[in-house]
Formats: C-alpha cells, structure tokens, sequence
C-alpha cells in the first residue's frame, strides 16, 4: 500500500489504512517522544495519544507538505501538551543566573549513544529546547511558539544544553 492512497483511506475511516500509517511512523513518533519525554513509560504513552489525535486530526492533512513533515509537527506539539500534564511544567524553569560560556566542543569524537545518554540527562525545559531546535531543527522562533517562551529563552536554553553536553564529553 502506498502512503498517499492509505492517508485517502484513513481519511474516509478504513482503520487498516490507518493501521498501516502506524506501523509505518510508530518508530519515528516513539523516538522523538522520548526524546521529549526522556522516559520509556511517558514516551509510550504520548505515543499513543499522538496517535489517537492523528486519526481525529487526519482529514486536516492537505498533501500540501510532506506527510512525515505534518506527522511531526502533530507529534511535537501533542507530546509538548503531554509532558505539561504530567508535570509541574513551570516548576522545572531554573535559574539563569549562573550562564557559563563555554568554547565549542567538537562532538564528532562521541557516538551516537553516548550523546544520546547526555541528553536524557538535561533538565527537562533544556531538553526540550535541545532536541527541538538542535536535533529536530525548528528555528529558535518556532521552538518559542511551541513551549510558549520568548525566543531569547529558548536561545539561552539550548546554549544551557550545549554547555552541560560539553561538560559531560569533558568528564
């Protein structure tokens, strides 16, 4: 089955057309989830709902995009909303008093596990601003949309972020 003819499926109800699209992104959704989430059991559970709202939400793709472009915006957004349910979202904004500048790192040395281990480790807000903006790739304008904060803050988060990694790479 093709993805455009099971997205037409899905979008008139046929559940094994969306089962489909499913099995086809689950993968990708679960990854950035925990990336967001930083937890295996949240990660499943705010794949789900992704999941749920992408069938309430699938008539509203217009092929205009790529599907996997509009699929991670669904999912980037709904697992924002998630992780704040869960969580005392404002209670984990820390102080930015203590900024260190740091020189850059080149990270190329490290593998992909290692910086995946670096990441989890981060405060949640500076984890979220990290994964968006520095692997994700939304423009600091964006990330600020999607966490309701000014884009200053989410340049200094992810500078925060890319301190701490270098810190770690540095141990």
């Amino acid at each position: 089955m093709q993805l455009n003819n099971a997205i037409d499926l899905a979008k008139g109800g046929d559940l094994e057309a969306f089962r489909y699209i499913y099995n086809q992104h689950l993968n990708l959704v679960y990854g950035l989830c925990f990336r967001l989430c930083a937890d295996k059991s949240q990660a499943e559970d705010a794949s789900q709902e992704v999941f749920i709202q992408l069938w309430q939400k699938i008539d509203s793709f217009n092929h205009q995009s790529k599907f996997t472009t509009w699929l991670h915006s669904v999912a980037s957004n709904v697992c924002i909303s998630y992780i704040r349910k869960q969580k005392g979202w404002w209670q984990k904004v820390f102080s930015l008093a203590d900024e260190n500048k740091h020189e850059q790192q080149d990270w190329g040395e490290i593998s992909a596990d290692t910086l995946e281990a670096f990441v989890l480790r981060l405060p949640e807000r500076t984890r979220l601003v990290f994964v968006l903006h520095g692997i994700e790739g939304y423009r600091h304008q964006q990330v600020a949309q999607i966490l309701s904060i000014s884009p200053n803050t989410s340049k200094v988060q992810f500078h925060r972020a890319r301190a701490m990694i270098e810190e770690w790479v540095n141990e």
